[in-house]
């Protein structure tokens, strides 16, 4: 994912800043709509014409009534040319189709004893978006690719297109010989028509799932593959991909087995895929498979700025959280969502290391915080929706992964991983609510933590905390004072929660649990002698915002003694003493020594914002740190030197470093300082591909740079 400057979530912002800019409350209120059967098999046979971009097909629909005089039956279908409608025996039923829904007359009335089949045929003759034809270009073959999320299989399927009924499925292909078809589930065979040049897959999903889960993957695919012990794990990428699709995919089945293990239940379905889509920027889950954009497919070199790995473990993560258990309807979809976040914030933990996950967190609220401050608030699970998309936000996503890290923070490690089995094994194949998941922290912990849930779910926003400490030299008492101001918001709580204090004294460090629940709260503790640094949230479990004045002494403690989003937060909160010798001598130093790459990145940024003048040498060193984001900024720094004599660096960086987010700060640091010669030369790197046409977009913003300097 592109690199965010962070540690703006840090700083308070009074809540009259706050800039809503969309009112969510006026949206419509969106219910889950009832429904007169339950779907419980679909089997779906396509003829794909890829030359005309059209296909024929039908579906042969099995449902059981939830009425007991069930007459007719209405499917969502959309841009589908209906033909007949036969029941099981072959005769034709009456129907009438509209703008979305086929509307089906049954030749007797059904109760909700009985099991009825009957098929519709149909054709697609137009370009949809919930199954698209994809034009061959230069670095991608013709595909054909669905998106059903979140209610588009009706575009190619006839079917009840929500999320709370559940099918099992069968798909059976046509297409060319020269290419293969990926769906759900497992592959029951491959027939050739050798007459018409054509070759028919079936594939069968055994295990029920959402419609919106469905998938039809289709090009002439490499696939390459792979295992974790009986469970097949294959890669359908593009030839051009393969030898680095081996290398960027390497980490699946040990991703699979890492949530096997953390979850206390094995992956469910019978195969996992993971398919290349032209049309996916990041990821789509799909049953038993994910549809990957491109820059999946890494090269080495795009490795190093651009991995895709979290996003791999995030769409793994679906195959539980969304796939097994899914929302019923989508005011719940954090179940989906906030749970695949989270999980790939533990993967990550897990692999990475300590750091890097806390990093990854760091960024996960600051992305949450940003909407809030700069789009709206609004509860975790809301009703209130034009489209189920609405909800796909950051309050879905990085929120709800920082309320389920603060659930663990209260119930503790072992309990809320019981809870997570326990409503994955309790629910597995159905449509849940929130209400299930309260229900299940309940049955498993023994604790009603409906509290929790009404603060963090159910209302919108987030904690924002004023602290202040007093040391009382003659009674050897720490006075600390804690101050909940989110409630000047409209429909923020003041919230129930602990929090952990931790003080640093010369012989080590104690932590204290304090609970909060009012708007102010004051605690004294007694200590022999007054802290080194009082820590306020020790262990960071908590998405807040927070004003702490600390003096600078204990800053310069606490970068170098605390954890590193400590760290990170002390580096930024040296802003205030950004005169002080001490504290540009820690920056310098910290920028060159600090064992984490964020945190020597925070520092040249801070030398650049204040002291840029004096620390060329320090960004010079910085340029060629071991990470490319700290290279990154360090050239950044440099360019804003704005310094003539630094133009053959430049060149050098951007033809030297391998990392294109260097190369592309080179060639902005060039635009800064360069004339009208060096117009040549960036016009040509604006030509070299790149991830995310990084450096084209670097090579433009130079030119333009200097079109205006001259």
């Amino acid at each position: 994912m592109k690199h965010l400057v962070v540690l703006l979530f840090w700083l308070a912002v009074p809540s009259g800043l706050i800039a809503q800019q969309v009112d969510v409350y006026q949206r419509p209120l969106t219910f889950e709509p009832d429904r007169d059967f339950d779907a419980l098999h679909y089997k779906v046979m396509l003829d794909v014409d890829v030359q005309q971009k059209q296909l024929t097909g039908q579906n042969t629909i099995t449902l059981t009534p939830l009425r007991s005089d069930l007459k007719r039956v209405t499917l969502d279908a959309v841009s589908l040319e209906v033909s007949d409608v036969l029941d099981s025996r072959g005769f034709p039923l009456s129907y009438k189709q509209g703008k979305d829904k086929l509307h089906i007359e049954l030749a007797r009335s059904y109760s909700h004893s009985d099991t009825l089949t009957f098929t519709v045929k149909y054709a697609l003759r137009e370009q949809v978006s919930g199954l698209k034809f994809i034009d061959q270009t230069e670095t991608n073959p013709f595909q054909v690719s669905s998106d059903c999320w979140p209610n588009q299989a009706r575009q190619w399927i006839p079917c009840y297109d929500y999320p709370h009924d559940k099918v099992t499925q069968e798909m059976i292909v046509t297409v060319d010989n020269n290419l293969k078809v990926l769906s759900n589930g497992e592959l029951i065979g491959i027939s050739e028509d050798k007459e018409r040049g054509k070759h028919t897959y079936h594939w069968k999903q055994n295990k029920p799932h959402s419609t919106y889960l469905i998938n039809l993957s289709i090009a002439a695919y490499t696939v390459i593959e792979d295992s974790l012990g009986a469970l097949p794990v294959n890669y359908w990428v593009y030839p051009r991909h393969e030898q680095d699709a081996k290398r960027s995919f390497a980490k699946t089945p040990y991703i699979i087995d890492f949530f096997n293990r953390i979850y206390g239940y094995d992956y469910p379905w019978e195969k996992y895929d993971q398919v290349i889509s032209t049309h996916q920027g990041g990821g789509a889950e799909a049953t038993s498979a994910s549809l990957l954009g491109e820059g999946a497919v890494t090269t080495k070199q795009e490795e190093i700025d651009f991995s895709f790995e979290g996003i791999i473990a995030h769409e793994i993560a679906h195959q539980w959280w969304g796939d097994l258990v899914t929302c019923r309807s989508w005011e719940h979809n954090w179940i989906n969502e906030s749970f695949a976040t989270y999980s790939d914030y533990l993967y990550k933990r897990f692999d990475w290391g300590e750091d890097e996950a806390a990093f990854d967190l760091v960024r996960k609220q600051g992305a949450y915080l940003r909407e809030a401050q700069n789009r709206y608030m609004r509860p975790i699970v809301f009703a209130q929706y034009e489209s189920p998309g609405d909800n796909f936000d950051s309050h879905a996503y990085p929120k709800g992964a920082a309320v389920l890290h603060m659930l663990r923070f209260v119930l503790g490690d072992e309990t809320f991983f019981r809870v997570i089995s326990e409503f994955l094994h309790r629910h597995e194949f159905q449509a849940v609510s929130t209400q299930d998941f309260m229900q299940c922290v309940k049955d498993v912990s023994g604790k009603n933590m409906d509290w929790f849930f009404e603060q963090f779910l159910f209302k919108p926003g987030h904690a924002v905390f004023e602290v202040t400490k007093r040391w009382n030299e003659a009674t050897k008492t720490l006075s600390v004072e804690i101050k909940q101001t989110q409630d000047k918001w409209d429909r923020v709580p003041i919230y129930r929660i602990p929090v952990q204090l931790g003080f640093y004294h010369p012989g080590g460090k104690t932590v204290e649990k304090v609970w909060l629940n009012e708007a102010v709260e004051k605690f004294e503790f007694k200590f022999d002698e007054a802290p080194l640094l009082v820590r306020f949230d020790e262990g960071n479990y908590l998405l807040k915002e927070l004003t702490y004045p600390q003096s600078e002494e204990e800053l310069l403690f606490q970068v170098e003694n605390d954890d590193m989003t400590g760290r990170l937060w002390a580096v930024d909160q040296l802003r205030a003493f950004n005169d002080s010798p001490k504290t540009i001598q820690k920056w310098n130093e910290l920028s060159k020594q600090d064992e984490f790459w964020a945190v020597r990145e925070a520092a040249v940024q801070r030398l650049s914002e204040f002291h840029r003048n004096s620390h060329k040498a320090a960004f010079l060193e910085g340029a060629g740190d071991r990470s490319s984001k700290v290279r990154a900024a360090s050239v950044n720094a440099l360019g804003k030197l704005k310094d003539p004599s630094m133009l053959g660096n430049f060149r050098r960086i951007y033809e030297t470093d391998e990392s294109y987010l260097v190369k592309a700060q080179a060639l902005i640091a060039i635009g800064e300082i360069g004339n009208s010669s060096q117009l040549r030369f960036l016009g040509e790197a604006a030509k070299v591909r790149s991830p995310r046409n990084t450096l084209k977009n670097a090579a433009e913003q130079a030119m333009e740079q200097i079109r205006k300097a001259n």
